[in-house]
């Protein structure tokens, strides 16, 4: 299991000198993205309209990039400040997956493929568009939810897409025709922030409340941690005044969190739910975590996937996953080489060389063949 305590690279099969040729690319590659993440989110990082592109929640000073790198459970190297706490923008969406976990395996949310209106009674599914979108849905990206969420509307995300795919870029954030729920797959912070306040409403309790005990302290995650919505996601539910959090930091907000802790979450994910012996997530739930969608082959539950079409890591294992956010931060866990990756502010187009010098420092590596 994780050991905060280092040991030697070579000892898990590690070859020293080109992982630290690896993370010398990191650090001599680190992202443009401005240091003061307010300034970039008020330049204009996003390329939303204004003024509904606004930031409605915290944001702090990014610190020059970090990472951590464990094999066999065992961490191996650091980079950077570890242990200083970050905004980390879309990570923060698999982090609701891992609480999406929590509430089936509680039997909260019975059927993921079930409308979320049998659940959640708050109006914002009651519509002919969004009346039978289900949980599963929301966590695939393909629920095409209509409707406007702290004052952002979801078509602020139309055309948007992170990957590869620029064909549309000149019209992000222009409306679109929705299409039945299940059939269009969109990267949406306003829909996973629908999500977030759904899940908020099914457990009565915030998230972050729940994070911490059923996850975070489990597995031995530090204090420093926190995780924020926006200025206007406060609501009284069940006479309790809660905030609901957001799934990314377009706006402000997010998981805030140091390279250490997300190595652990890395981990448990590696481990399929499993820390010391003991369930913190069950392996049910982990292996539909990376079941790909059906209509998006790149995409599971709020985790990306390494896919033969559309992998973001080429040459490494097809069975590999992550989250990542802007700026571009990584959680890569390969269960093939028994690896976990934390990597944080490198320039997006350079982070797949970035895993390919890690993984060539394996001894015996042999790249996944397509399959």
């Amino acid at each position: 299991m994780l050991s905060l305590s280092s040991i030697e690279p070579q000892q898990v099969g590690v070859q020293e000198e080109l992982l630290s040729k690896a993370i010398k690319f990191a650090i001599d590659n680190e992202s443009q993205m401005d240091r003061d993440i307010g300034a970039a989110l008020e330049k204009g990082h996003f390329e939303e309209p204004w003024p509904i592109g606004k930031t409605i929640g915290p944001v702090k000073h990014r610190k020059a990039g970090s990472g951590v790198i464990l094999r066999k459970g065992h961490l191996i190297k650091t980079w950077g400040d570890v242990e200083y706490v970050d905004m980390t923008f879309s990570i923060s969406k698999s982090y609701l997956s891992l609480c999406m976990g929590v509430a089936v395996n509680d039997g909260i949310i019975p059927d993921v493929h079930a409308p979320i209106r049998t659940i959640v009674k708050d109006g914002g599914f009651d519509s002919e568009q969004n009346k039978n979108i289900t949980w599963a849905q929301m966590l695939q990206l393909t629920s095409e939810w209509e409707g406007t969420l702290w004052d952002k509307p979801d078509w602020i995300d139309h055309y948007r897409d992170v990957i590869g795919d620029s064909q549309n870029l000149d019209k992000r954030g222009s409306k679109r025709s929705l299409q039945p729920p299940g059939t269009y797959w969109e990267y949406n912070d306003v829909r996973v922030n629908r999500l977030s306040l759904a899940l908020m409403h099914a457990f009565g309790r915030p998230l972050p409340v729940v994070l911490k005990e059923r996850i975070m302290d489990p597995i031995g995650a530090s204090e420093t941690w926190e995780w924020h919505g926006y200025d206007n996601s406060w609501l009284n539910i069940n006479g309790k005044r809660l905030q609901s959090v957001s799934g990314g930091a377009h706006w402000g907000g997010g998981l805030w969190i140091n390279s250490l802790d997300h190595a652990r979450v890395g981990q448990l994910m590696l481990n399929k739910g499993q820390w010391n012996g003991v369930e913190i997530i069950s392996e049910k739930w982990v292996n539909e975590c990376v079941t790909p969608c059906p209509i998006a082959s790149f995409y599971g539950y709020l985790w990306w996937l390494n896919d033969s079409k559309r992998g973001m890591f080429p040459g490494a294992p097809h069975s590999a996953f992550c989250a990542m956010g802007v700026g571009t931060q990584i959680i890569y866990i390969d269960p093939e080489n028994d690896l976990v990756i934390v990597a944080r502010w490198i320039e997006k187009e350079k982070v797949p060389e970035f895993v390919r010098m890690v993984l060539a420092s394996i001894k015996n590596n042999k790249p996944d063949r397509a399959r």
